[in-house]
């Protein structure tokens, strides 16, 4: 194991802050290009391929098909279980537009299809997994990153081997930790570990939450003399995954099981390997999950004018669809992420920290800067359904959307307000339908605020919206979002939107005439069902976001102040105490308890904050006193707390944290195991701005 660093050397976020003099600065200010040009992060940097030079809005929008089932698990008691057999490959994608190269890229995709109608397709994002309220999903996650003689791929972008890591270099003793080095060393080019979270699983158990020390090699047949093949705790789940369900692990997969007992809701599954979720995520892998059914799904939607059950839109893609189709769809999944690319069409991902800030040394061993992690990434474009600024065709009715923000780093602020005529009602988030619908038009200037991993289930109504072609645009910022309003030329507000002729664009409508008779209910007349409140708590935690930074130099030997690494950590007697990946589970709910988490943001940045395993509720936020930029240590909370947003309503499994408050969640822990909550900017939930916590006791035989 390696030992912390940054103990002597780091400084607090805020303290940094402090000493430049200015909020917000030290992550993504400017970057640097080949040849050492200084550009201000206005332009955001990227690879070779300008942005300006990629046609926008002559793709298609590409519609997940439903991912084929391998077959079904009869029980001797309860439901049946849909089994899938599910494989991450590596393939060419053409996500840039005709005419431009094909990219490389990850996905996964189905083996095999208990029906002749089953998609067998490898994508980036892959086919959807349908699942029922109540129905068990299994799926054996296979670790396909092999060429065609069966021998590893190294991975598609650069991996930092001086974080704490999977580190299958270190063998069976040293895996899952931040190694010690003699010199500086070059990027991990060997074979590739995965393991797969599904992201807002409830009551899901902890051998397939997708822990980030599960993970897996794949079964290539020159696996390097030494490495280990498996994570620390993969060998504990894979046994009591035998015992729970059945299921034999082996080399090159695991078996997950999903009893699916949360509401309706629309669920993403993605990697979530140790120290490696930026570049695996990155690469391609990712795809959503939807749960359809049960006392809290459509059929719970009531029309308020009549009483009777709504009417959504639809329909949805279908397992018996095929793909390609020309069925309409009027239920869409849409995921939102951002990019950059080279000229010969291949992916662009830092490979140096030079990128971020001019940092050339002392990198690790000599100092504590890491030699390729930076500490965010924003790409320079957007990529919708694996196309960059494709374009969709609807028609004069209504529209339902289920987006997620599955960006690196980047806040997305949706923007309706340039389509005249449209209306847009939120009816769900993470946890599903909201408590009331929310009124995006008339109460919120047609936008919408989304963290990273969250999810908004819209209905857009482009029934009053004339025939013609029209942008979804992006008003958030290309830097960090530390909360406020964005500011527009008619609009002051409190930081710059991304460029309007890239980043600011996501996709575009083109509406032409309905086919048909629209029979589905109007946003403002849908009744949604109760949703249950949450237990009292038993305890209240106070925890912290923390960020760590040091001072290196840029190439001209001039001093150059940048952040180390996050953390997170918990409050004692109003002091910010960081703790990492590490050590010792300070969050230790018992079995049925319900507790509200109060988590204290010291740093400059809003951080989206995801727990695994629970649904949760936004309770409250509450300013910190600050002096200055600085959050004043012992910590007090001043002023009158706020509600949550009106979209926070209902339950939810991320939320975004702003600096210099406290931001209070309740959440109820029901199933025992071991878990993780982080950060959802995926760059710092890979340098310790992540940690486990358990529910209920120690596990006999659990890794230590």
């Amino acid at each position: 194991m390696g030992g912390r660093r940054g103990a002597d050397a780091g400084v607090s976020r805020r303290t940094f802050v402090k000493a430049v003099g200015g909020a917000g600065i030290g992550f993504a200010l400017y970057a640097y290009l080949p040849g050492g040009e200084k550009v201000a992060v206005a332009q955001v940097p990227g690879g070779t391929l300008d942005p300006a030079a990629i046609p926008k809005f002559t793709t298609p929008l590409v519609i997940p098909p439903v991912m084929a089932r391998a077959g079904t698990i009869k029980q001797g008691s309860g439901p049946p279980v849909d089994y899938y057999e599910i494989s991450l490959r590596q393939f060419r994608q053409q996500i840039l537009p005709a005419g431009l190269p094909a990219t490389t890229v990850w996905g996964y995709g189905a083996l095999s299809s208990d029906s002749k109608q089953g998609v067998l397709l490898h994508h980036a994002p892959c086919p959807t997994i349908e699942a029922e309220h109540g129905r068990p999903v299994r799926v054996k996650w296979v670790n396909e990153l092999v060429d065609g003689q069966g021998r590893y791929l190294p991975h598609l972008l650069t991996v930092d081997p001086t974080l704490h890591w999977a580190n299958p270099p270190g063998g069976t003793a040293g895996r899952d930790s931040r190694p010690v080095f003699k010199r500086t060393p070059g990027p991990y080019t060997g074979p590739v570990p995965m393991v797969v979270h599904l992201h807002g699983a409830v009551g899901v158990g902890d051998e397939s939450d997708g822990y980030p020390e599960a993970w897996f090699l794949p079964a290539a047949t020159n696996l390097p003399s030494g490495y280990a093949a498996r994570g620390t705790w993969y060998d504990f789940f894979a046994g009591k995954a035998k015992a729970g369900y059945g299921a034999t692990w082996g080399p090159g997969y695991s078996v997950f099981q999903y009893p699916n007992p949360d509401r309706a809701s629309t669920k993403w599954f993605h990697d979530h390997t140790l120290g490696m979720t930026r570049v695996n995520v990155y690469a391609g892998g990712a795809g959503f999950y939807l749960i359809r059914g049960g006392p809290d799904g459509d059929g719970a939607v009531r029309d308020r004018t009549t009483g009777k059950t709504a009417v959504l839109p639809g329909p949805a893609p279908s397992k018996t669809d095929g793909f390609p189709t020309t069925k309409r769809y009027y239920e869409i999944p849409v995921v939102i992420q951002d990019r950059a690319f080279n000229a010969d069409g291949s992916l662009f991902y830092p490979d140096s920290r030079v990128f971020f800030d001019g940092i050339v040394r002392p990198y690790i061993p000599k100092g504590t800067f890491s030699p390729f992690w930076n500490p965010e990434f924003f790409g320079n474009a957007l990529m919708v359904n694996g196309n960059t600024w494709p374009y969709l065709d609807v028609e004069q009715r209504r529209y339902r959307f289920r987006f997620l923000n599955g960006c690196q780093s980047r806040f997305l602020i949706l923007d309706f307000q340039k389509i005249p005529g449209v209306k847009v009602w939120m009816i769900g988030n993470e946890g599903g339908f909201l408590a009331l619908p929310v009124d995006l038009t008339s109460g919120h200037a047609n936008r919408l605020l989304m963290g990273l991993a969250e999810r908004a289930d819209l209905i857009v109504d482009f029934t009053g919206v004339s025939a013609g072609r029209y942008v979804l645009r992006n008003v958030g910022p290309d830097e960090p979002f530390g909360g406020g309003e964005p500011s527009l030329p008619d609009e002051p507000g409190d930081f710059d939107v991304a460029d309007p002729e890239s980043t600011g664009l996501v996709m575009e409508f083109r509406v032409g005439p309905a086919t048909s008779a629209d029979l589905s209910t109007p946003g403002e007349d849908l009744q949604l069902p109760a949703v249950a409140a949450l237990p009292a708590e038993q305890r209240s935690r106070k925890l912290a976001l923390i960020e760590l930074a040091d001072v290196g130099a840029d190439a001209t030997g001039a001093k150059v102040e940048g952040p180390i690494e996050g953390a997170l950590g918990v409050v004692h007697e109003g002091m910010a105490m960081e703790h990492e990946w590490m050590h010792p589970v300070t969050e230790d709910p018992g079995v049925g308890d319900t507790e509200v988490w109060e988590i204290h943001n010291t740093t400059a940045d809003a951080h989206p904050i995801h727990l695994h395993q629970v649904a949760f509720e936004v309770v409250e936020r509450q300013p910190l006193l600050l002096a200055g930029e600085e959050v004043v240590q012992p910590m007090v909370v001043v002023g009158e707390p706020t509600g949550p947003e009106p979209w926070e309503s209902g339950v939810k499994d991320t939320v975004t944290s702003y600096p210099g408050q406290v931001t209070r969640l309740r959440a109820h822990f029901e199933r025992p195991g071991q878990f993780v909550w982080h950060c959802h900017i995926l760059e710092h939930e890979d340098n310790e701005m992540m940690r486990p916590f358990r529910i209920g006791p120690v596990q006999p035989g659990q890794p230590g």
